[in-house]
């Protein structure tokens, strides 16, 4: 995404609107759009069980409205972005170096998808999940 720039950040709605050279119109990504995306691509990473989430959103998912975003926590100011995800780990994988992947794919994908730089991807392991 050449030529991008992150003008502003909407607190009320949780988005952020990108400047570009070539003005077709306004683009703003929500908060939420971000944090998706790093929970998909967490949950890609080989050793990753699930996402761990609230009790709230447990009970959410439970009645069949499954949350993309769930374990993730994302803190946008101006073009960074910081990342927390919260994972429950396959029993038998090695810790540090599976976080090391996720902490790499989060990073790619957020960065690739939006043009946001990410300044740190923090990992919690909440549980380990036998199969």
């Amino acid at each position: 995404m050449e030529n991008v720039e992150y003008k502003e950040m909407n607190r009320k709605t949780g988005t952020h609107k990108l400047e570009n050279e070539e003005k077709f119109g306004e683009v703003r990504i929500a908060d939420e759009v971000v944090a998706i995306i790093a929970g998909l691509a967490a949950s890609e990473v080989e050793g990753v069980a699930s996402m761990a989430g609230n009790v709230t959103r447990d009970i959410i998912e439970r009645l069949g409205m499954k949350s993309l975003s769930k374990g993730v926590r994302v803190a946008l100011e101006g073009n960074k972005v910081n990342v927390r995800l919260a994972i429950n780990i396959q029993y038998g994988y090695n810790v540090p170096a599976t976080c090391t992947k996720i902490q790499e794919r989060v990073k790619a994908a957020i960065e690739t998808m939006t043009g946001l730089e990410v300044e740190e991807v923090n990992i919690k392991i909440v549980n380990v999940e036998m199969e």
